[in-house]
Order: structure tokens, then sequence, then C-alpha cells
């Protein structure tokens, strides 16, 4: 019962058979449309790729042109493209009478004496002797454009040395540089305690201390502390 009655409540007062057809017809109608206008526009971009191709190799074909103007005919010889046993020339040989042949590149001639004197490694370039004026120098006035002041820029430029914490503490700790101090100046000082005054008068009352070999019995030879030489008369051959 309730299939039957929902099937008769959108027959009759939802869906209508009529206005369906006519939705679907006008869809139709504007997918036909749409149809037509892309294929029209298909046709325009084809159009205009062959157009470019076209301008392309019209374009290259004239670049050929010119810089094949050489084969060009002559009054007395005949081209590659204007052969005698033709009717007509051929249309490159027509496109040659029109077009400009290219210029020619400039090429720098280069002397055959100056590369034995010029191309050491000590000599770059020859030597040029300008005759022209140098150009006065800018004062007072400020170069156009964003750019600093010259006094700031030399400032920045001839600044002292700034290093940071890292690079301007030692590597080593303060007690390890003051043991360190500790044992130099006990080493240093570990030679002699009585500091010498060559120069003053405290040393002229004092008594020379000779060393341990010259206080006992048994000393050492006099050789070298009262005369310079031994003598022993006995082993004289002369008297003198």
């Amino acid at each position: 019962i309730q299939k039957r009655w929902r099937g008769y409540y959108v027959r009759k007062y939802i869906h209508n058979y009529y206005a369906l057809k006519k939705y679907l017809e006008a869809i139709s109608v504007n997918n036909e449309i749409v149809r037509s206008e892309l294929q029209d526009y298909k046709e325009m971009k084809e159009n205009e790729e062959k157009r470019k191709d076209l301008e392309k190799k019209e374009k290259e074909k004239k670049y050929q042109a010119r810089k094949m103007h050489y084969l060009l005919s002559t009054e007395q010889i005949a081209g590659i493209y204007n052969s005698p046993f033709r009717k007509s020339p051929d249309p490159m040989e027509l496109l040659l009478r029109k077009s400009k042949p290219l210029s020619h590149r400039h090429q720098q001639m280069k002397s055959p004496f100056n590369c034995e004197l010029y191309d050491w490694p000590t000599c770059k370039r020859p030597p040029t002797f300008s005759t022209a004026q140098p150009l006065p120098s800018i004062v007072g006035q400020k170069p156009q454009g964003p750019f600093r002041d010259t006094i700031e820029v030399l400032r920045q430029r001839y600044k002292p040395l700034e290093p940071t914490l890292r690079v301007a503490a030692s590597i080593n700790s303060p007690l390890e540089k003051a043991r360190e101090e500790m044992k130099r100046e006990e080493w240093r000082n570990c030679i002699h305690d009585n500091e010498f005054l060559p120069f003053s008068s405290y040393h002229k009352n004092q008594k020379y201390d000779p060393s341990i070999h010259r206080t006992g019995k048994y000393s050492q030879e006099t050789y070298g502390i009262k005369h310079f030489r031994e003598i022993q008369p006995k082993k004289w051959v002369a008297d003198k």
C-alpha cells in the first residue's frame, strides 16, 4: 500500500513528464552549441599553428637564402638553382635575388709579430699609451643610488679586530696557567739563590772559597793556576 501510494503521489504532484522532456531537449540543444563552439576553437587553433609553422619555415628559408647568397647567378655563370636545362629558374633563385646577403663579422687580425713579444707570462697585453685625460674625482657629490656614506664604509673596512670570547679566551684555565708560571719560576730560582753583583763593593771583603779538590792534602796540580806551563828544571837539556 505504501509503495502504491508513493508512486501515485510522485506521479501526481512531484514528477512532471512534459517538464522533464522539455528540460532534456534544452540540454541537448546546449550540448550541440558547446560542441560547435569547441569545434570552431579547435579549427582556429589548428589554423594558428599552421600559420606559425609557415612563418617559421618562411623565416628559415629567408635566412638560408641570405646565408647562401653567394650561389646567386651572375651574368657570366648560372647558379646551381638556375640550371639552363630548366624552363624557368628555381624558386630559390628568385628568393636569392630578393634577399640581402648576411654581413661578414669583422675578425680581429692578429699580427704574427705580436705573439713573440706579448705572449710571455709577464706581458699580458701590449703596452698602451692613452692620451685621454683622467676623469676628475668626485668631491662633495654623493653618487646617485642607494650607496652608503664613504666615511661609514671606510670605518667598517678598517675597524679593529673584535674577536669573540671563544677566540680571545685561552685554551688552558687560569689555574693551570698559574701553576705553569710557578713551575717556571721555581726552575729559574733553583740555579742560584745569591744575587751576583759584579760592580758592587760587597764582594771585596769576602774570601774566595776554593773547591773541595783544593782543600785537602791530595789536591790537584797547580797547572793553570799559578803559571801557565809546568816547569821541570831537571829535565832541561841546557841551563836556560
